[in-house]
């Protein structure tokens, strides 16, 4: 198996959970839908492509753990939606030179919004990625995107800009999570075990040891930009070697 992997190291990253009313809360892992849109915000895909998107998320396996667990922090945010600036006529955003209309609700809204967003602070996580099938984009064309990207990557939130190259290295391994255990912690990582979750039936043989089936519902509906569905995702602990030259 060719396994790209990924290391989120950040002051900031928002692996994002569904949202209650006004607050978006985060996860401890990265949601497919989220590895999803990275990939495409590297290959300069749109919002708007909305089978390519499909098509990606229905391919992506992906393990991940936890080095560096960082804290918890909570951003209150506010903005008044009766301002000038923030009706479509005025909108001053601009997109590759096109005008940025603010979306998301009514554009006659008025008063004052208020919400939360939830984020993870200095923490660093790694992440073992494979695509199936044939089809492009192969694993080789991600790299390639990771690498060079069509537009600037963030790690969930746009606020969680990475703080050294997301691509880590391209390696082969017999599982996803056999990459997470072998590969070598960060600089920074905590001691001992780390916590790790992985597709349920990577590690048919048990060989990191204990781990239990969570459900999660984390692949998203492109056009609607809603989270649906349930799978089946493992979660546990791997030990990785320490840092070296990693």
């Amino acid at each position: 198996m060719i396994v790209m992997v990924l290391r989120f190291d950040a002051p900031l990253v928002s692996f994002g959970a569904p949202a209650i009313d006004h607050h978006g809360f985060v996860q401890q892992f990265p949601a497919l839908s989220m590895l999803t849109g990275l990939f495409a915000n590297a290959l300069g895909w749109r919002h708007q492509d909305f089978d390519r998107l499909d098509a990606l998320q229905d391919r992506i396996l992906f393990a991940a753990r936890v080095d560096r667990r960082g804290h918890a922090l909570r951003d209150y945010q506010t903005v008044d939606l009766g301002m000038p600036w923030m009706r479509a006529e005025q909108a001053g955003w601009t997109t590759r030179g096109e005008i940025a209309t603010r979306g998301g609700g009514p554009e006659n809204a008025t008063g004052t919004h208020q919400r939360f967003r939830h984020y993870r602070a200095d923490s660093v996580h790694t992440v073992a990625v494979s695509v199936a099938g044939d089809e492009p984009p192969s694993s080789h064309d991600l790299a390639i995107a990771l690498a060079e990207p069509q537009r600037p990557l963030f790690i969930g939130r746009k606020p969680c800009l990475p703080a050294a190259p997301i691509l880590l290295a391209t390696v082969e391994a017999p599982s996803l999570v056999s990459a997470l255990a072998t590969i070598p912690r960060s600089r920074r990582a905590d001691s001992g075990d780390l916590p790790a979750c992985w597709w349920d039936g990577d590690d048919p043989t048990g060989s990191v040891g204990q781990s239990w089936v969570v459900p999660v519902s984390d692949e998203r509906d492109w056009t609607s930009r809603v989270h649906v569905g349930r799978r089946l995702m493992r979660e546990g602990h791997v030990c990785p070697p320490e840092h070296g030259h990693a």
